[in-house]
């Protein structure tokens, strides 16, 4: 597939960071992760994975209307070292033996691909960039894909951002529960993949700087869940 790219000046750049820059960027980015992957090498497995994101995306698209424009993909690998991910512009890679690790049922599955299509419909990218530029200017003087580096790599950086990762982290589990359970899951289903990742984890309840605990963030699933099952049956009444 084409993908439109805009031109990146190697020179510092001057003008603001915008969501089209941060989406041309991730579609490059994106391209080079897949041909170094053997990908959609499962074709049963893609095919359930597609099933599940499909109707997420058109949530999605619903919720957020210009997402609807976006040059939306999904694929999936063997590659031990991924887990699942949707980059700017609706970029999905989800990872097979992840999903088999975990050993998720459809419901957990769909929340998985729902928080990360958060993050990519509320722009947590870009904001992640913005913020990196607030708190340290001298990033505006370089050019873009030297801030994009050092956001995953630069220590100092990345300890200045942790608190909006943080933030980004639980505000995607939130209103990915709330995007799927629009799409039709119920909701406790889907907050049993909290309890999956819990249960699967070496320290399930440490917190990092920039992540939340896995027993934190199942705590605040099942809550939600409630919470939205309750207000179902209310509004059924």
């Amino acid at each position: 597939m084409a993908l439109a790219v805009a031109m990146l000046s190697p020179v510092a750049h001057a003008e603001p960071v915008t969501q089209q820059l941060v989406m041309s960027r991730a579609a490059i980015l994106y391209a080079e992760r897949l041909a170094g992957l053997w990908i959609d090498g499962d074709a049963r497995f893609t095919a359930r994975v597609r099933g599940i994101a499909l109707p997420l995306i058109a949530q999605a698209r619903r919720d957020y209307p210009d997402t609807a424009h976006w040059d939306w993909e999904v694929h999936t690998t063997d590659d031990q070292d991924q887990n699942a991910d949707c980059m700017a512009g609706g970029k999905i890679l989800v990872s097979k033996a992840y999903v088999e690790r975990l050993e998720l049922g459809d419901a957990e599955l769909a929340m998985l691909l729902a928080h990360e299509i958060e993050h990519a419909a509320l722009h947590h990218n870009l904001q992640e960039y913005q913020q990196a530029l607030r708190l340290d200017p001298a990033w505006a003087q370089r050019p873009f894909i030297e801030l994009e580096d050092a956001v995953e790599h630069d220590s100092h950086l990345m300890a200045l951002l942790a608190q909006t990762n943080y933030d980004h982290e639980e505000e995607a589990d939130r209103e990915g529960l709330r995007l799927a359970w629009r799409a039709g899951w119920p909701a406790a289903r889907l907050a049993g993949y909290f309890k999956k990742m819990m249960n699967t984890s070496y320290w399930p309840t440490r917190s990092r700087d920039d992540y939340p605990s896995p027993a934190s963030r199942w705590r605040a699933a099942r809550l939600l869940a409630e919470t939205l099952q309750k207000n179902q049956v209310q509004a059924a009444d």
